[in-house]
């Protein structure tokens, strides 16, 4: 089995609905994005995908929540926008593309990381 990673970051504010604490009210952050994609079978040129055209398309996602308030988006309206849900919400869009993509991962911070994958 391979496995390749894609990192990349947005930076969007949010708050989270039904918290207690510091983080229901608006704040920032600096999230760094992982992409997984895995499998047995490499290309012609030995590569199981390449790193540019998931980066195209992690673009494409990230550009859409980049700079925004994510609780405004239309996909976020009443929901609370955790980094797992975020995780989810990016983990949906790249495997509408990419088949064999086993995780994303999304750190808030530098010790913070939340996960979406499927069984």
């Amino acid at each position: 089995m391979f496995e390749i990673k894609k990192q990349m970051s947005f930076s969007a504010a949010h708050h989270l609905l039904n918290y207690d604490g510091e983080c229901e009210n608006q704040h920032g952050h600096n999230w760094l994005v992982e992409a997984y994609v895995s499998g047995n079978e490499l290309d012609k040129s030995n590569i199981l995908v390449d790193y540019k055209v998931l980066k195209k398309e992690m673009k494409i996602v990230l550009d859409y929540l980049d700079h925004s308030d994510i609780n405004e988006l239309l996909e976020f309206k009443g929901v609370s926008p955790s980094s797992e849900m975020l995780a989810k919400f990016i983990y949906d869009r790249l495997k509408e593309k990419f088949p064999d993509l086993s995780k994303v991962s999304v750190w808030e911070t530098s010790t913070s990381c939340a996960s979406y994958f499927e069984d």
